[in-house]
């Protein structure tokens, strides 16, 4: 009886030590990199991202760098094509994506979001001698309309306006070249890039109605709540400190 009674408490330890390495097993780190917390951006996002010299630079990269400081992680930015974002952070080859990307409800299907960090207007920029005056002399013609590929411009503008008259680019000043050369009629973009777009080229202006109002957030892989509940404390701390505006502010002044 004691022989059996003590294979019995063996056989219990043995599968007890089991679940306890496999549980070990299965834990990971926070971060995709140990002490690295790394975002995907597209940098052709003014003044949400951007270059300056070799550096990305802008708000984005900002508040990322500020909440990696209060993770105590180092930040690294990858320079990426923006519709390859979310498919990065599913897949963990990103931690976030940051890019000044609106919460859909499309997009939450696929990956987690934080809490709102900006709001951001999608603004048309036409020619100044364009006959277009409004968003729905834009939405009831038949002009072309260009965007940056994957971003919520392209898919309001697709739901709206077909695919035909939607011609997508890459990156968002390629867009706004084409409209520059004739090849398209108007461009959708958010309305930061917007004005930092018609600022460096000349004979182009945004039109005073916006085409939509949207919501910035980053996204986290699904699986990753750790990582989502740490992110949205360090973004609570950083906006109640003041952080968050003040960053802004520095690309978007108030009185500007």
């Amino acid at each position: 009886m004691k022989k059996i009674f003590s294979k019995i408490v063996s056989v219990g330890l043995i599968l007890c030590m089991g679940l306890a390495m496999a549980s070990c097993a299965k834990k990971k780190d926070m971060t995709v990199q140990k002490g690295k917390l790394t975002m995907a951006t597209n940098a052709y996002f003014p003044p949400y991202e951007y270059y300056d010299n070799n550096k990305i630079v802008g708000i984005d990269a900002e508040i990322a760098e500020a909440i990696a400081k209060k993770l105590d992680l180092e930040l690294v930015i990858q320079d990426v094509e923006f519709d390859s974002i979310i498919a990065g952070v599913q897949s963990n080859k990103y931690d976030i994506g940051m890019a000044g990307m609106t919460v859909t409800d499309e997009r939450k299907l696929a990956v987690n979001f934080s809490s709102t960090y900006a709001t951001g207007i999608q603004a048309v920029i036409v020619a100044e001698d364009s006959e277009i005056t409004d968003v729905d002399m834009l939405l009831d013609g038949d002009y072309k309309v260009g965007v940056q590929q994957g971003t919520t411009g392209d898919i309001y503008l697709t739901d709206d306006v077909g695919e035909d008259r939607v011609v997508r680019f890459s990156k968002g000043n390629d867009a706004v070249l084409a409209l520059s050369t004739g090849k398209v009629d108007a461009v959708v973009i958010d309305n930061e890039p917007a004005k930092s777009f018609v600022a460096a080229n000349e004979g182009l202006k945004i039109l005073e109605t916006s085409y939509a109002v949207e919501d910035y957030a980053m996204c986290i892989n699904k699986n990753n709540t750790e990582l989502l509940d740490a992110i949205n404390k360090a973004l609570k701390e950083l906006t109640d400190d003041g952080t968050i505006a003040a960053i802004i502010e520095k690309y978007i002044p108030s009185n500007g």
